[in-house]
């Protein structure tokens, strides 16, 4: 919200300086973005009255001026177009510093012509790009006067951080009231005096039935004989200090309107209104040509101001061009209308139609400002643009708004932290335009209707403590529960942090990517259904909620590899969906890799990541949550996204808790991926939580015995899973055996046609007396029997 210093004090009687009232603002809780002082640099620069501009007698393109500053007469060489006799522009002496270049302006002889000083286009003074000539000030500028202050650049600009529910303070009017209330000056009345109709507008107000709940009141007033010039220098400046391109008279007091009272109005040319206007829901598949020059196709969830033959507005969004005024306009018809903030908020989004007056009607406006904001309206209409104002026309009804709260005044100190006198509570109250009555310790407060975030006791105890000083609540420490500080974040908190530290220490980098992805891609990862698919998208390739991390993380990748950035390997910990349900979300601990796992190197030949590798990276996962990898069971049964010969599951028996493998081919050719690329998702809370209530390790058991390993050779079926010989060796002697692996492989014709050898490496580890001969041998022979019973296999010799 923008506004200057002038402007505030058009509602504001104060002397405070603009650092006091910057100061008040943020302590109100309304926070200074920044302060704008536009003048700062321009003080040398002064109006300049050209007695005498001649043609340079050596060059064709400079001319050779007498310029009166107010102070004196000198001579200047200009090369400007546009510069001649009798004009006023912007002079600058010799020592100025020019604002766009920061060059020092020394004076000089040109072409044989004496110059001591120049005159400014506007390129030179950084006011804009245009530098065809120079700065041509209105005739009745005074000689020697600062061109800051003429040109109104002497008012400082402020702008500050409105948040959601301070609509109020979305005019500049609501703002003053708050520094009146803090104690930085007092209030400027405020007229909303009738202004009383000669005549009957022929233009009436009408609601449609139903359309009540998206307007509930409207009210409107024809002006005639009016002149739709160019609105007042005051006003101009105003507006174009804020932002805003002055346009034409009656376009410029609705944009002061919405400004200076948060009020938005609306003017039609009434020439171009066949009847009556009507408030009513849009007809399906009606469409309108906006303000903007932009066509929108309407619904029936929006309202929309028509008259007989056509709908003419937008209802709190914008209006349409067919009605617009002009400068040929000379009867407007004016609306000041109360939209409900659900339905204009749901316009604009459907619509993606941004406007200010859509900022303000979706936050809610002050429901008794139809009347008086058109009463505000026609008289600035009147003042600048003459005319002759008829009857007020309205339709609906005010909404019921006013409500009665209990506030105790101990809430101030119980809630705000800050024990506050309960009579200058009350007061500060009243100041703001509260009503209050009752005593004691608790009295009831009715809150003005330009405050409808006003809901209950704490809002009434942030308004006391705000204007009371935010700055005068002292910080107090939190007093501790015990000599021990408990932990912050549980385990099941930890976990998301773990697995990205994992990750990364196995050299993948972490990305970010959106919970969204291309409806049409979801079908490769099991799709969505309809309630996960976006109605107002961010973009339209992000259009659905993403089923799996997968994707997202792919297409990072290949946007590295277009780049040249080679062998991406990415992770991401966050959450994917399946449906809409409670159950429905998933925190997923995901990442790929693509391309080489071991680049050409002169030690050893370059190898492709493969499914090895996210299994690798997927028990590394589950071992830094916690997960008893010991007891995880592998099974074919991963997703289709996934490479049916070359991926698995992870679980411990039906809960599944990590995929990994291969992408499938498809889902690479559909992303336009060359391979090979690999990928691993682990479902963090999957993960069964320790039982134990401590957070400690348990306590490192060491033995002071040799460990001993003992190699075996197993002839098996080649459909025999690794895995289940290497559960089998484990369990023969849970106590004894520490370790069991797989550390080779062979199938060929030594072990005949549907048989594969495998190698297994067997750690033994006694904790009570060295292993002997004998006790090898016994341990041994249970491994190799518990083997057979599990797999049918035989000893290799």
């Amino acid at each position: 919200m923008k506004f200057t210093l002038s402007w505030l004090k058009r509602h504001l009687a104060t002397e405070a300086s603009l650092k006091e009232i910057g100061e008040a603002l943020t302590s109100l809780g309304l926070e200074v973005d920044g302060i704008e002082d536009r003048a700062k640099g321009l003080e040398p620069f002064t109006v300049g009255y050209v007695i005498q501009a001649e043609q340079h007698p050596n060059a064709d393109r400079l001319r050779v001026c007498i310029v009166d500053t107010g102070k004196e007469q000198v001579q200047v060489v200009c090369g400007a177009p546009n510069a001649r006799t009798g004009m006023k522009g912007v002079f600058a002496a010799a020592g100025t510093v020019i604002p766009r270049t920061g060059a020092l302006l020394k004076a000089g002889n040109i072409r044989g012509q004496a110059s001591n000083g120049m005159l400014c286009s506007a390129y030179e003074m950084g006011l804009s790009d245009d530098h065809e000539g120079i700065i041509d000030l209105p005739a009745d500028a005074p000689v020697g006067m600062p061109f800051a202050k003429v040109m109104g650049l002497d008012d400082p600009v402020i702008e500050v951080a409105i948040t959601p529910n301070r609509a109020d303070c979305l005019g500049i009017r609501g703002i003053a009231r708050d520094l009146a209330a803090f104690g930085l000056g007092t209030m400027k009345p405020f007229d909303v005096t009738p202004v009383q109709g000669s005549f009957e507008s022929p233009i009436q107000w009408k609601i449609a039935p139903g359309t009540e709940k998206g307007c509930p009141q409207v009210a409107g007033r024809l002006i005639r004989g009016i002149r739709n010039g160019q609105s007042p220098r005051w006003m101009q400046d105003w507006l174009t200090a804020v932002g805003l391109r002055p346009i034409s008279a009656l376009v410029d007091v609705t944009n002061f309107t919405t400004h200076d009272y948060a009020r938005p109005l609306h003017v039609f040319d009434a020439d171009k209104l066949a009847c009556d206007l009507t408030m009513r829901w849009a007809k399906q598949g009606e469409s309108l040509e906006a303000l903007n020059g932009k066509t929108y196709t309407l619904e029936p969830s929006m309202v929309v101001i028509a008259d007989d033959k056509a709908a003419h507005g937008i209802g709190g969004v914008m209006g349409g061009e067919h009605s617009s005024v002009t400068e040929g306009t000379t009867s407007v018809f004016i609306e000041s209308a109360l939209f409900t903030p659900g339905m204009v908020a749901a316009t604009g989004r459907k619509l993606n139609l941004q406007s200010d007056a859509r900022y303000r009607f979706e936050r809610g406006l002050d429901p008794t400002s139809p009347i008086w904001g058109l009463e505000v309206a026609t008289r600035i209409i009147l003042d600048i643009c003459g005319g002759e104002a008829s009857e007020l026309t309205v339709a609906g009804s005010e909404p019921s708004w006013r409500r009665s709260l209990s506030y105790r005044f101990a809430r101030s100190r119980t809630l705000g932290g800050i024990e506050i006198a309960p009579k200058e509570q009350e007061a500060i109250l009243r100041r703001l335009g509260f009503e209050t009555k009752g005593g004691g310790e608790k009295i009831e407060v009715s809150p003005p209707g330009w405050r409808g975030d006003i809901e209950g006791e704490a809002d009434i105890v942030e308004e006391v403590v705000r204007v009371n000083g935010l700055d005068k609540v002292h910080a107090v420490s939190m007093l501790g529960s015990g000599a021990m500080a408990q932990p912050s974040v549980s385990p099941a908190q930890r976990r998301p942090i773990l697995a990205k530290r994992t990750l990364a220490a196995r050299g993948l980098m972490e990305a970010v990517t959106f919970s969204f992805m291309p409806s049409a891609l979801t079908e490769l990862f099991g799709g969505v259904p309809a309630e996960l698919k976006l109605v107002n998208p961010i973009a339209s390739d992000l259009d659905a909620m993403r089923p799996s991390i997968i994707p997202n993380l792919l297409m990072a990748a290949k946007r590295n590899l277009d780049r040249g950035l080679g062998d991406p390997a990415l992770f991401e910990v966050a959450p994917q969906y399946k449906d809409a349900s409670p159950t429905g979300q998933t925190l997923a601990a995901t990442a790929i890799r693509v391309g080489r796992a071991v680049p050409r190197n002169w030690q050893s030949p370059a190898r492709d990541v493969d499914a090895f590798d996210a299994k690798a990276d997927a028990l590394a996962v589950l071992e830094a949550l916690g997960a008893p990898i010991e007891n995880l069971q592998v099974s074919t049964d991963a997703p289709s996204w996934y490479h049916p010969g070359q991926s698995a599951s992870l679980r411990l028996g039906p809960n599944v808790m990590a995929w990994f493998g291969a992408v499938h081919p498809k889902v690479l050719a559909a992303l336009d991926l060359k391979g090979p690329a690999v990928a691993m998702e682990v479902f963090v809370e999957r993960v069964p939580l320790p039982r134990s209530k401590g957070t400690g390790r348990p306590k490192l058991e060491l033995s002071p015995f040799q460990p001993v390993e003992r190699d075996f050779a197993f002839v098996v079926d080649a459909a025999v899973a690794a895995e289940t010989l290497v559960r089998a060796a484990r369990g023969a002697d849970k106590a004894l055996i520490a370790d069991a692996r797989i550390f080779d492989r062979y199938v060929g014709d030594k072990v005949g046609p549907g048989k594969a050898s495998l190698a297994l490496s067997v750690t033994l580890q006694p904790k009570e007396a060295t292993l002997t001969d004998e006790a090898i041998e016994q341990v041994s022979a249970k491994i190799v029997a518990a083997v057979q019973k599990a797999t049918g296999a035989t000893l290799r010799t």
